[in-house]
Parts: structure tokens; C-alpha cells; sequence
């Protein structure tokens, strides 16, 4: 395990650097001038503006300097822990991530518990009453829902719930994991994930059903629900884990309509305010922790294998 848990390290460093040199270089060679850009948006756009400080704020921020030099001066202060500071908003940048990131991370985890709970046992229905009316509905449904994306989805929820049957008041900003206005964002963002796991447990449940010690485990008189927890979904979660992994790592980087929509200042909506201002710190942070939030879950998903099969180890 030792030694596993080493190579992957070492794997995360190579990996994080060589995202970290591509993103800066996209960055350094094509997003445009960030202090200009700056000026322009606060002047209102075809406003001069005064070159000697232009070049005052841009050596301020260290971008007067080659490519090399930026780089190796961002990468220096990384591994000091300094994130640099947003051009935008003046501030630190780990300060601004550490206060977005929690938002995101309880959202996405509370999405694929959700997910889980509801499309695993669906799956099961769905393999067991196969090829009749419950299977055809429930397969139909997923299928529906797997094509409408989320920032439609959205909309369509909250004109239903809000505005149509008026069941609830307008959900915007954040108040807390635990407040009623975290129900609808949630639902939409499980609404993406759901019919994978549903598809993944129906196939798996239809490939073991036949299996030997399935037939053996019947003869021996045991209970369906019995011989559905103890012998079929331990086999089958395997390819579930992995989907859900995929799909919690999708959640957390990827919940960009849901935050803005929503209006819930987590990360997704940060990664968008740097993209759109073109604040470079702020983009390279929002980069290179989503690099490392796939490679934790990758790392976790291998760890949660030998648990559902133990006849997978790692050594």
C-alpha cells in the first residue's frame, strides 16, 4: 500500500506540473493583456489609458516578464503556499478558494448521496422486472433525463416549483447546507449523475443474475433480498464506485450552471469570474485544484475496490 500510495504522488506531481505549465503558457500566449482589460472594464471601454501605468500595475503583478521567469516565480511561491493575489479583487487568492470550495464540495457530496440512493435501487427494479412496464419506465425516464442538460433543466424546475405550483420561494445564495433553499440546486445536479448509476447497476444485476452461485445460493433457500445484498451487489458496485467517483469529481468541478443559476458563491462560480476577467491567478488556482480533486478521487475510487471484491488487493 506504501508503495502504491508513493507512485501516485509522485504520478500527482509530474501531473499537476505539466497542467500547471500548460495552463499558464494557454494563459501567458492567449487570454490577452489582464491590465488592460482591467482598465477598460472599470473606464467603460475606448478610454486611454496612461502606458507608464499600465506597465507600473503590470510589473506590480510580474507579468513584464518572460514566460520562464513568470513561470518559475509562480511555481516558487506555490510551494510556499502563496497562492498569489486575485488582480480583481485584491485579495489572496487561497483565501478566496478556501471560501468557495467547502460550498461546492457539500453540494456535490450531498448530489451523488442523492443519486445513489435513489438510482441504485431503481436499478434494481428496473433489472428484476426487466423488459416489462417498471424496466421500459424507469430505463425511458433515464434515458429523458440523460438528454435535457442541466441549464435547462434549471429553469424548467424552477418555473414548475416556484412560479407554477408554488411550493417554494426563489432559491438564491447560500445559506447553509441544511437550509430548504439548497433543495432545488441539489436536485437539478443529482438530476446528471442519476441515469448513469441507474444503468450501471440494471446491467450489472442482468450479467450476475445467471451465474452459478446465484442458482446455488436460491437452492439454499435464501431470501431475494438476501442474495441481492450479500451475492449480487457486491460484484456489481465495482463499476458503480467507479462511475460515482467520475460523477462526484463532475459535480464538484463541474457545477458551473447550477452556481450561477442559483447564484451560490462556490467554486464554479469563481472558476467563471476569473475566466471572465481574465484574472490569471485566480484561473491557474481554479485550474490546479480541480486537477487535484480528479486525481483524489481517481486515488479513492482504487481504494474502495479491494472493499467491494476482495480479491482485489493492492500491494
Amino acid at each position: 500500500m506504501f508503495a502504491y500510495l508513493t507512485s501516485r504522488i509522485a504520478r500527482w506531481t509530474i501531473g499537476l506540473l505539466i497542467v500547471a505549465f500548460v495552463s499558464y503558457a494557454m494563459m501567458f500566449y492567449g487570454a490577452g493583456d489582464p491590465i488592460k482589460r482591467m482598465f477598460l472594464d472599470m473606464e467603460g471601454g475606448g478610454v486611454e489609458v496612461d502606458a507608464k501605468t499600465v506597465e507600473v500595475i503590470r510589473a506590480k503583478y510580474g507579468l513584464d516578464k518572460p514566460f520562464p521567469q513568470q513561470f518559475a516565480s509562480y511555481l516558487g511561491n506555490l510551494v510556499q503556499g502563496d497562492w498569489g493575489t486575485s488582480i480583481r479583487e485584491k485579495r489572496p487568492v487561497w483565501n478566496m478558494v478556501r471560501a468557495r470550495l467547502p460550498i461546492s464540495m457539500q453540494i456535490g457530496l450531498v448530489a451523488t448521496l442523492f443519486s445513489v440512493l435513489l438510482g441504485i435501487p431503481l436499478g434494481i427494479l428496473a433489472a428484476f422486472y426487466h423488459n416489462r412496464l417498471i424496466d421500459q419506465v424507469i430505463v425511458g425516464a433515464s434515458v429523458f433525463v440523460n438528454a435535457v442538460p442541466i441549464f435547462v433543466t434549471g429553469p424548467i424546475l424552477l418555473l414548475f416549483l416556484v412560479v407554477g405550483l408554488d411550493w417554494m420561494d426563489v432559491p438564491f445564495g447560500w445559506k447553509g447546507i441544511f437550509n430548504s433553499q439548497v433543495i432545488l440546486p441539489i436536485v437539478v445536479l443529482s438530476l446528471g449523475p442519476l441515469p448513469t448509476i441507474i444503468r450501471q447497476t440494471r446491467a450489472g444485476l442482468l450479467e450476475v443474475m445467471g451465474e452459478d452461485y446465484i442458482r446455488t445460493a436460491r437452492a439454499k433457500g435464501l431470501t431475494q433480498g438476501l442474495i441481492i445484498f450479500r451475492h449480487m451487489l457486491r460484484p456489481v458496485l465495482i463499476p458503480v464506485a467507479t462511475a460515482v467517483g467520475l460523477i462526484l469529481i463532475s459535480l464538484v468541478n463541474g457545477a458551473l450552471f447550477v452556481e450561477q443559476l442559483f447564484s451560490i458563491p462556490g467554486f464554479g462560480k469563481l472558476t467563471i469570474q476569473g475566466v471572465q476577467q481574465i484574472d490569471y491567478p485566480v484561473i491557474m488556482a481554479t485550474v490546479l485544484v480541480g486537477a487535484l480533486i480528479v486525481m483524489v478521487g481517481n486515488l479513492l475510487i482504487d481504494l474502495v475496490y479491494p472493499l467491494l471484491d476482495p480479491r482485489i488487493t493492492r500491494k
